[in-house]
């Protein structure tokens, strides 16, 4: 009899420690957060699901995965050393990297975005230079150059995702100083290290008084998406910097300015961290035709 009791205690504990271990995902259970996967009819040239369809002759960048640096619209900071690995996926092996997609002459500002990318987080580094302490993925757009020679470009809402399986989103006013806390942090999955992902953001006006920010994870690297951030800038969220210094850098903005204006950038950052990336790409979208709806 004891025997059988042991025997079923063990069986109990390994079918709790089997069910959590495969389950990766702590997204929000609510209906309002999946999206229509099975109903999408639009997919874009890396066969990925679109959340918002293009806009009508809206502008489109896909990365060059033969050569990234094959374009003229795209520039890398800090001189990453860009390794391609077997499965043709790019490896950036330095702890700081900044992918900027710029307006070329002809081309139009980046307004209303979804960004798009997949990556695989192989390990986390550190480096004394870098004063960002945490280990992110953030895709960003609503700015240009973030230089501290011309602070006011730099304006940017960020929708982050870190090592950890957190995400978050945070908005810069000025650089260097200009930063609010962050807002929507929650954690929605378990650790990203040595697993490919998908991350989605999403930035649009509304009645170009009010800015809408989403994030959709792919956590099963399947093409199934999930909302997993969902809110709207309209007023009220500050920066962080005291007045005095906030004000000093001249630009002439409140410290809760909505950043309803076009950027001449949208970016691919990363701190932290080596990872290999695949398939980013960015649409200007008509944001009223959800294929969620």
């Amino acid at each position: 009899m004891k025997i059988i009791l042991v025997a079923y205690i063990l069986f109990i504990l390994f079918s709790v420690y089997l069910f959590q271990s495969e389950l990766p995902i702590l997204y929000p259970t609510t209906s309002d957060a999946l999206v229509s996967n099975e109903n999408h009819e639009r997919y874009d040239k890396f066969g990925i699901r679109e959340i918002y369809p293009t806009k009508v002759n809206g502008r489109e960048w896909y990365v060059n995965m033969e050569n990234p640096k094959d374009d003229e619209s795209f520039a890398v900071t800090f001189n990453p050393n860009l390794t391609r690995q077997e499965d043709g996926s790019w490896r950036i092996s330095v702890p700081v990297v900044r992918m900027n997609v710029k307006t070329v002459e002809g081309e139009t500002n980046w307004k209303n975005v979804e960004m798009t990318g997949y990556a695989k987080i192989v390990s986390v580094t550190k480096n004394s230079s870098n004063k960002v302490i945490e280990n992110d993925l953030t895709w960003y757009a609503r700015g240009g150059k973030h230089n501290p020679g011309i602070p006011c470009e730099a304006t940017a809402y960020m929708g982050g995702l870190y090592d950890n399986g957190k995400v978050g989103w945070k908005k810069e006013l000025w650089f260097v100083g200009g930063y609010t806390d962050e807002r929507q942090s929650n954690k929605v999955t378990n650790s990203l290290i040595d697993r490919w992902i998908g991350w989605k953001v999403v930035i649009y006006n509304i009645n170009n008084n009010e800015v809408k920010l989403e994030s959709y994870l792919d956590n099963t690297n399947s093409n199934y998406w999930v909302r997993v951030t969902d809110l709207v800038d309209d007023g009220g969220w500050y920066a962080k910097m005291p007045d005095s210094n906030f004000f000093n850098a001249g630009c002439s903005k409140d410290k809760d300015s909505i950043i309803t204006n076009s950027g001449s950038t949208a970016t691919f950052r990363s701190d932290n961290l080596i990872w290999d990336f695949k398939n980013l790409s960015i649409r200007e979208i008509e944001p009223d035709k959800s294929y969620n709806q």
